[in-house]
């Protein structure tokens, strides 16, 4: 980033710096609408004035150009002006630079400023030139296609001002995209910019990789092959012959890599109203391929003669030097024998051969027409379908790039607006503080700066380590909580099994019940049951239900008596820790006297407590309650238990 000038040297342009302090304090909206007014600025000073250049240097210190190139890379739906204004911006940007005498950072100036400058125009239109195609009203793409030409005249004028920026552009991908076009308008501006660089810097061809070289001459020769638009093919043909004429090197490479061009451009595009550099181009091909052996007086000689009759042996004899006779009796001869030869075939056909043949020849296109019609829907519903596949895949791409572009441009000037002001403020503290404590204050900063530098790097450290850790102890802790389910699955079933593993007994044998009834009879006769009455088992009855609900009775009130004696000592040890942590009478609130004298401060902490335990064990992943669905439902676990009844006991210390 450029620095502002100091208040040594001459004072900046009062307007430079009102509009360089309003853009700084503006909104990013507004910032576009600011920088139109350069174009005013600009235009009050001469060309090539030692004014107007002060005022592209007050404009390039204060970093105007760089909010100009950062605002072309926006999403130009969202700036006031849309399109018209990127268009006004890449005007003013290729102003602001040509003229422009750097005395420091020249190497950055070059090298990293000037092609950022030109990528930006660029691709700015390249989405004109996109836009153009896909509007429908002629209102749109008439607006298009002016923004667009003002996109490449402010190209052709930086490159005009900069020369060495000739082979960047030559080797970009957005200029061959650029060029690459089926659109009529937008291919002879191209080619009117193509035409203007070999004009600025005719060796630019020569400077470029053999690649980037093919790829533009292919572009100029399949537009001559492919249109028949006399607007394409003399654009094509001037450009073919400013590269023949101020690149002698290349006049070889376009015979022997296009050896039917000499052909195209005689046959398709003679008589098109161009005729003068299409000639002059064919001279220099046809001069290149004969190397000085006549091929020029034979090319002229065949153009004479193209119109008159195929054998043309009289008009060979009198006008071309360069046939000898034994050709010509050699060409009479092929001429008679092809002549003998057909009236031999046309004698061999008789006439209902040749109908035969006709029918046999109208039943076979009838049959590959019909075939074709059968396959044209679906060839059209597969072509359709692909299209706009491809359509929203490219729309999708572009979407995400804008939204890409919009983020990078957004934290560029967030962080171009900060740093701008942090300048700002330590100029403000430089003037304040007094000339002695300088030194001290610049130490202090340094040391300020240091440690948050290391400050970040141990936090981005950290977070590395924990984010590359983070995965194994997951997996760690996964494994655990599934080998805990799984063991205690199969303790669970392997108690199942331990129970039903009984069997049956043996059955008894016809002796050993008899003996065994004899026994059963035996000890009844001595030991007779004795008799009682109704009365008595139902009084007996009563006296056990009247003593079953007494004990039920005391165990409650037991069980009454051991809470209120939990809840007394719980009480009393709240109120022995209050009274250790209570502060001095003299710092005495009445915050504090709140807390000695209510008694629901540990209820409602442990209310708290449990509410947010419960929370977080609703929050838990599905792997942590693994453990849960082999657990009955009327078993409390033991660590829980614990907890609560530890919990009991704790004074009004304890907090959420």
């Amino acid at each position: 980033m450029a620095n502002a000038p100091s208040a040594g040297l001459v004072a900046a342009d009062p307007r430079v710096l009102a509009l360089a302090a309003q853009v700084a304090e503006s909104r990013e909206q507004d910032i576009p609408l600011l920088l139109l007014k350069l174009k005013g600025i600009l235009s009050s000073a001469s060309l090539g004035s030692e004014e107007s250049k002060k005022i592209k240097q007050d404009i390039y210190s204060y970093d105007l150009t760089q909010y100009c190139m950062l605002v072309l890379r926006q999403d130009h739906f969202q700036l006031h002006g849309g399109w018209a204004t990127a268009a006004q911006l890449a005007e003013i940007l290729s102003h602001c630079c040509v003229g422009l005498e750097m005395k420091e950072d020249l190497e950055e100036f070059h090298k990293k400023f000037l092609p950022s400058a030109i990528d930006n125009l660029l691709v700015l239109g390249r989405r004109l030139q996109a836009r153009f195609i896909q509007a429908i009203k002629d209102e749109e793409k008439q607006d298009f296609l002016r923004w667009f030409q003002t996109v490449t005249d402010a190209i052709c004028w930086l490159l005009g001002g900069h020369i060495q920026l000739t082979a960047c552009v030559l080797q970009s991908d957005h200029f061959l995209q650029l060029l690459i076009t089926d659109d009529v308008e937008t291919a002879i501006l191209m080619m009117s910019v193509l035409h203007n660089l070999l004009k600025v810097n005719s060796s630019a061809l020569l400077q470029v990789d053999e690649e980037t070289l093919h790829s533009v001459l292919d572009e100029l020769v399949y537009k001559l092959s492919s249109t028949t638009n006399p607007a394409i093919g003399n654009a094509a043909t001037k450009l073919l012959l400013v590269v023949a004429k101020f690149c002698k090197q290349l006049v070889k490479l376009l015979t022997t890599r296009y050896k039917g061009l000499k052909g195209l451009l005689s046959k398709q595009w003679t008589g098109k109203g161009f005729d003068r550099d299409l000639s002059q181009l064919l001279d220099l091909l046809y001069l290149e391929q004969s190397n000085g052996k006549g091929e020029m007086q034979c090319y002229r000689f065949r153009s004479l003669n193209s119109r008159q009759s195929s054998c043309g042996i009289k008009s060979c004899r009198g006008k071309c030097s360069i046939r000898r006779a034994g050709m010509c009796s050699l060409y009479t001869r092929k001429c008679v024998f092809y002549k003998l030869l057909n009236k031999i075939l046309h004698a061999g056909f008789s006439e209902r051969q040749h109908q035969a043949a006709c029918v046999i020849q109208a039943m076979w296109r009838g049959f590959q027409t019909r075939k074709r019609l059968k396959k044209l829907p679906h060839a059209v519903t597969t072509l359709q379908r692909s299209f706009r596949a491809k359509r929203e895949q490219e729309l999708q791409h572009l979407k995400k790039q804008k939204e890409d572009e919009a983020l990078k441009l957004q934290m560029q000037l967030q962080r171009q607006r900060s740093m701008r002001l942090f300048h700002e403020r330590q100029l403000a503290l430089l003037k304040i503080i007094h000339a002695s404590q300088v030194d001290k204050y610049m130490e202090e900063m340094e040391r300020k700066s240091a440690l948050t530098i290391q400050r970040f790097w141990r936090g981005y450290r950290a977070r590395r380590n924990f984010h590359q850790q983070r995965q194994s102890v997951k997996e760690y802790k996964a494994a655990v909580v599934i080998q805990r389910a799984v063991c205690k699955f199969l303790e669970k079933r392997r108690r199942r099994r331990s129970l039903s593993s009984w069997k049956d007994p043996k059955g008894l044998t016809d002796e050993q019940r008899l003996a065994l009834q004899q026994k059963v009879d035996d000890y009844i006769k001595l030991h007779p049951a004795s008799q009682m009455s109704e009365e008595r088992s139902k009084e007996l009855h009563m006296q056990a239900q009247e003593k079953l609900a007494q004990f039920l009775l005391r165990s409650r009130l037991d069980q009454r008596a051991a809470q209120r004696r939990e809840t007394l000592l719980a009480q009393v040890n709240t109120d022995v820790e209050l009274l250790m942590n209570a502060p001095g009478l003299a710092e005495t609130t009445e915050k504090d006297l709140d807390v000695f004298m209510s008694r629901s401060v540990p209820v409602a902490t442990k209310a708290r407590q449990s509410h947010n335990t419960m929370l977080k064990y609703t929050r838990w992943p599905w792997w942590k309650k693994l453990g849960d669905e082999f657990m009955e439902d009327d078993v409390i676990p033991d660590d829980d238990l614990n907890a609560e009844l530890g919990t009991l006991f704790i004074g009004g210390r304890k907090s959420c």
